[in-house]
């Protein structure tokens, strides 16, 4: 009898936590409060400004976290300190979860900026030449499309199966020029221009900067897979949360904000928003 009672108890708690597992699971779902991350760039600014005022009619309640370093942002993810980020491609979210085996996948597009190859020193592309100092990003993402743009001026050339996620510069060859490229971090290559010839500045700097995007001597044709997007856990997909923050990005709203402000002049628009 005494054994009957015990298992009894017990089912009766195994039923009570699935139960409140249950709830947790949905209450999740349908949180008001969610924190958003950010690196270090102008994506913050137009979430702050555009977005933010959307989910706060929706009676949201969002704590915006910015990290001073990028690499700092997804292991905040993976351990949920973060709900949300919007810092990252899908090549570079592909990349990372691999690396940090995370389910991380695209919300939506954020309005992203194009990488753009800048001078102070000189102002033609026609200055170049042989021993010419270009800084490009020092992480492989960035660096990959920094060297794409170098190799469309014919300036290098790219070995076959170079990689994405693994580029690195040992994958780069002379083409019309034989260049130093210096890896830099890509927060640190719009303030040493004046130490380089050329360097590969990610547009976002540029517009946080408050210059345009349109000053660059060549400016990048974006593939869609190095277009910023809103990255959350595959886990959270389906939440009411999610839902709504990626109807605020693709909004009419939204996008007559980012167009009301001259400094995304040059920032490549959503897709979403042709149907607005």
């Amino acid at each position: 009898m005494k054994l009957k009672k015990i298992a009894a108890v017990v089912l009766i708690g195994i039923s009570l936590t699935l139960g409140a597992c249950g709830n947790k699971t949905a209450s999740d779902a349908d949180k008001k409060d969610i924190v958003v991350g950010f690196g270090v760039g102008t994506y913050e600014d137009q979430f702050r400004n555009g977005v933010l005022p959307i989910l706060e009619k929706k009676g949201y309640k969002v704590d915006i976290k910015t990290f001073s370093q990028n690499m700092q942002v997804n292991p905040a993810m993976k351990e949920g300190s973060i709900d949300a980020s919007v810092f990252q491609s899908t090549a570079y979210m592909e990349g990372i979860n691999k690396e940090l085996s995370t389910e991380m996948t695209a919300l939506t597009f954020s309005p992203s900026a194009p990488q753009g190859l800048y001078s102070v020193k000189h102002t033609s592309l026609d200055e170049v030449k042989d021993g010419s100092v270009i800084a490009v990003p020092n992480d492989p993402v960035n660096q990959e499309r920094a060297v794409r743009i170098l190799e469309g001026l014919g300036w290098v050339k790219v070995k076959p199966n170079a990689g994405t996620t693994d580029f690195n510069l040992e994958s780069v060859e002379p083409g019309k020029f034989t260049l130093q490229l210096e890896a830099l971090d890509s927060a640190q290559i719009l303030v040493s221009l004046k130490d380089v010839d050329f360097g590969v500045v990610n547009g976002n700097y540029i517009a946080n900067a408050k210059r345009k995007i349109t000053e660059a001597l060549k400016i990048e044709d974006t593939p869609e897979q190095h277009r910023i997007i809103v990255s959350i856990n595959k886990a959270d997909e389906n939440a009411q949360w999610a839902k709504d923050l990626k109807a605020a990005y693709e909004s009419k709203e939204f996008e007559d904000y980012i167009k009301s402000q001259d400094k995304y002049d040059g920032f490549i628009e959503p897709v979403a928003w042709s149907s607005n």
